[in-house]
């Protein structure tokens, strides 16, 4: 079953039309239905491909937080194998929204590391719904240790609202523990590549983004804060959340265009949750290409690469 959204109630209305009249006509085989309900797919196919032209910067944020859309554990368990998690901080516990460790990517040792939201209300409670705590970053900060220590390259899934704001995360240190993933990422002397899967949050996505290569999904989004939190703060009202959206140049068009990252992996029509499995395989396509520009670097080459790009963003703009 399709969950739509706002902006897609038009489509669902005629989608919906479709699904009843070849209802009908499974209950009454001689009800001739078949071309009113190909029409009616063709209306619905144009609609869709006039409204996913057209999405605004709010509507693209709607489409990367979509409930089906696949998340970090769809992705490891279609395009890793031999995958063994490893858990805990070694300091405090274990962080659910969080999950890494050791796998094989096209037959290769990697590490791989994500924020995971969760697919149904019990797995979303356990996953935090992929707000990290401190000790989430504290875990990808040791899997990060491990992959440098034995040469391996690091592939990371951001898909987070941003790092849990919770008392107990702030008094357990989350803003350093932010900070050292970042070090971290600055630090390895091995490929890291990262893809913004559905939402880039603030500082709890850079922690995992800080990569040599950076992509991002089609109509998923990459900001320093969400659009409500930044209209509460400009305009004391979370109801401007589209002008924030706007102003907040979110979307993979506009960060391309910035030099923030550095490609966009196509999404089917309509997003990636109408397609997981072909959205599935771009993103491991797209990965194993990054890491491929990346095969013969050193590490320190590796190091260099990857605090230049960081340190050059913006000096375009200063420039002109």
């Amino acid at each position: 079953m399709t969950n739509y959204l706002d902006f897609e109630r038009p489509l669902a209305e005629i989608e919906g039309k479709a699904e009843e009249l070849r209802a009908m006509a499974r209950q009454n085989p001689e009800a001739h239905v078949e071309e009113e309900a190909a029409a009616l797919d063709k209306k619905a196919s144009d609609m869709l491909v006039k409204l996913y032209k057209e999405l605004t910067p709010w509507r693209k944020c709607q489409v990367a937080r979509h409930p089906d859309r696949p998340h970090c554990k769809d992705y490891i368990e279609a395009l890793f194998t031999d995958y063994t998690p490893l858990a805990g901080d070694r300091n405090f516990a274990d962080d659910h929204a969080v999950m890494g460790g050791l796998a094989r990517f096209q037959d290769k040792p990697v590490v791989v590391i994500g924020h995971e939201k969760g697919s149904d209300t019990k797995s979303r409670i356990e996953r935090n719904f992929g707000m990290a705590r401190p000790e989430g970053y504290r875990k990808a900060i040791r899997l990060m240790e491990l992959a440098d220590k034995f040469g391996l390259p690091i592939v990371t899934l951001v898909d987070t609202p941003g790092a849990y704001p919770g008392k107990g995360a702030e008094e357990r240190g989350q803003s350093e523990a932010i900070a050292r993933s970042t070090e971290k990422c600055l630090q390895v002397g091995v490929p890291l590549v990262s893809v913004v899967i559905g939402e880039g949050g603030s500082g709890g996505a850079v922690a995992f983004a800080t990569a040599n290569r950076v992509a991002m999904l089609e109509h998923s989004v990459y900001s320093v804060i969400s659009p409500e939190g930044c209209a509460s703060i400009l305009w004391k009202d979370a109801e401007k959340m589209r002008e924030a959206a706007e102003a907040l140049r979110l979307t993979a068009q506009d960060l391309k265009q910035l030099a923030v990252i550095d490609r966009i992996i196509a999404e089917p029509m309509g997003g990636a949750h109408r397609d997981s499995e072909a959205t599935i395989a771009s993103v491991g396509k797209a990965i194993g290409e990054m890491l491929a520009q990346m095969h013969n670097m050193s590490p320190k080459k590796l190091v260099e690469d990857r605090r230049n790009k960081f340190l050059s963003m913006g000096s375009k703009g200063l420039a002109a």
